[in-house]
């Protein structure tokens, strides 16, 4: 059976008015990724990296979420999380 599983770095600070959100680093994920499959045996079928819109707005459900907005008069924000695909 095939599953998938997404490493996207985490939210460390939410925007404010005058600030802009912050994320851990992209690479903490890679080693996240390796403890996981070493604890876990698994077979790995692919890897891929993957750039999505707003997965953070309130309105959206992260980076499962089928349907995110983005619009030419709107600032988005576009955020890149690894995903694997296994067995």
């Amino acid at each position: 059976m095939l599953k998938f599983k997404d490493f996207v770095p985490t939210r460390i600070k939410k925007a404010g008015f005058l600030s802009q959100a912050q994320f851990e680093h992209f690479t903490d994920k890679v080693g996240e990724i390796n403890e996981w499959v070493t604890e876990n045996s698994i077979e790995i079928v692919s890897i891929e990296t993957v750039v999505l819109p707003n997965i953070w707005d309130e309105h959206e459900e992260g980076s499962e979420d089928v349907d995110l907005a983005t619009s030419g008069t709107n600032i988005s924000s576009w955020h890149q999380f690894i995903r694997i695909w296994y067995k």
